[in-house]
């Protein structure tokens, strides 16, 4: 079924594609390389890249071709920190007492179609409510409603009164005392069954709040929010059930403690020093910026009333600070994946990153890197997403214009192709 949305003919819950697609390119972006083909064609079989051929050969009878020989291919892009079933607005810390289960889950899947209009086939969603995110993956996956792959971590982990703590700032006698199942650790053996309980319930990776954060009710941005032995035994269990742990961090000491005990990630880094890149370099822990949350926040600290006084007061003076730390560790060799935190940001507007990346000194080229080969070595998927290659998942995006000599054309996207399913095209 087709229907009309923002001007682009979007396909809901159409049947995976099972004969063979030719899809005709003006040009093709190898990400690999970091340069623009001339013409190429993409043969989607099922779900996959069956061949990628140079030119337009003439079309098989029987297989159904798509023009987009006006257009720029790439592989579709990947944001490796979303919050999928939220987003940022001046009622949002109302919203935790008015909205319910089910509200979250509708506005999940309305968000998970934004992004994937946007040109996202993949996103690493950073923490949600009710793990809404694991219904709205399974859903995804199952045809149901139109949304990018989904790789979550359900509710994150922080400690009493840590960044991801649900209860902060709430009236005493509703406040309770949450624990591992609402996301809450306090010692070794609570953390390993909130890791334990994040498995049962179907996460796919772990997410832990390091050090404070801006959009908590809570005084500190940056204090170190977990003890050695905590994050040893949540980075050892999560192993256990083969899972990965992003830590959010913007403070020096959290960060250090967590990279240290061996996380897969650091979401954010503000504070990040020198010592604490070569440590990440030696380790190989990857970095996720989010320069857009960082500017996203900045700019609506400067608007009276959009944030509680004591969010707007760490929001102006920790989210200008996160594209210089980009720059630095890009500079250093850090090894980078594309993330945004839209849903603190808007969500649709994930493609504003490149430009961000771009003005720090980033390449074209390696931020499109960022979010399709390296996003997909962080995700543990290198052998079957981030590039258009045979064999790899049919992930296809076209552009007007060239994105490695202009990346504000990844804001426009004509064409989404997901798993072999059309779901936007102009």
């Amino acid at each position: 079924m087709l229907i009309l949305a923002g001007g682009l003919m979007f396909v809901l819950a159409t049947p995976a594609v099972h004969g063979a697609v030719w899809v005709q390119c003006g040009s093709l972006v190898d990400v690999a390389d970091g340069r623009t083909l001339d013409a190429h064609t993409v043969v989607v079989e099922n779900e996959s890249v069956a061949e990628v051929i140079a030119g337009h050969p003439e079309v098989p009878d029987g297989a159904e071709r798509i023009d987009l020989r006006e257009y720029t291919c790439l592989p579709g892009l990947m944001d490796m920190h979303t919050h999928l079933s939220s987003e940022s607005s001046p009622e949002a810390y109302v919203h935790r007492f008015t909205m319910n289960e089910a509200d979250i889950a509708l506005r999940g899947a309305n968000f998970a179609r934004i992004t994937l209009e946007a040109g996202f086939t993949t996103v690493r969603d950073l923490g949600d409510s009710f793990n809404a995110t694991i219904a709205l993956r399974d859903a995804v996956g199952a045809g149901l409603v139109p949304g990018p792959r989904i790789f979550t971590a359900a509710k994150s982990l922080a400690t009493t009164g840590g960044h991801a703590d649900p209860t902060n700032a709430w009236r005493s006698d509703i406040m309770g005392d949450p624990g591992p199942r609402e996301g809450v650790i306090n010692g070794v053996a609570e953390a390993r069954k909130a890791v334990r309980q994040r498995y049962k319930d179907g996460a796919d990776v772990i997410k832990i709040t390091a050090t404070g954060g801006v959009l908590s009710v809570a005084r500190s941005g940056e204090n170190a929010q977990f003890f050695d032995d905590e994050l040893e035994a949540i980075i050892t269990t999560a192993a256990d059930y083969g899972m990965h742990v992003a830590a959010h961090a913007h403070g020096a000491e959290g960060m250090r403690r967590a990279v240290q005990a061996g996380v897969h990630s650091i979401e954010h880094g503000t504070y990040m020093d020198d010592e604490i890149m070569q440590m990440m370099i030696d380790r190989g822990t990857w970095y996720v910026p989010t320069i857009s949350a960082g500017r996203f926040v900045a700019d609506k600290a400067e608007v009276e009333g959009y944030f509680p006084p004591m969010v707007a007061e760490k929001a102006a003076e920790i989210g200008p600070l996160i594209q210089d730390t980009f720059a630095r560790a890009h500079e250093a060799g850090v090894r980078i994946a594309f993330g945004t935190d839209c849903g603190v940001c808007p969500h649709g507007d994930n493609a504003r990153e490149f430009g961000f990346m771009v003005e720090a000194g980033m390449s074209p080229a390696d931020a499109l890197r960022a979010a399709t080969i390296q996003a997909a070595e962080l995700l543990g998927q290198s052998d079957r997403l981030g590039q258009l290659r045979e064999g790899y998942a049919a992930d296809l995006i076209a552009v007007t214009g060239d994105p490695l000599e202009d990346v504000e054309v990844l804001m426009d996207v004509r064409f989404v192709m997901r798993d072999g399913e059309v779901f936007v095209e102009r």
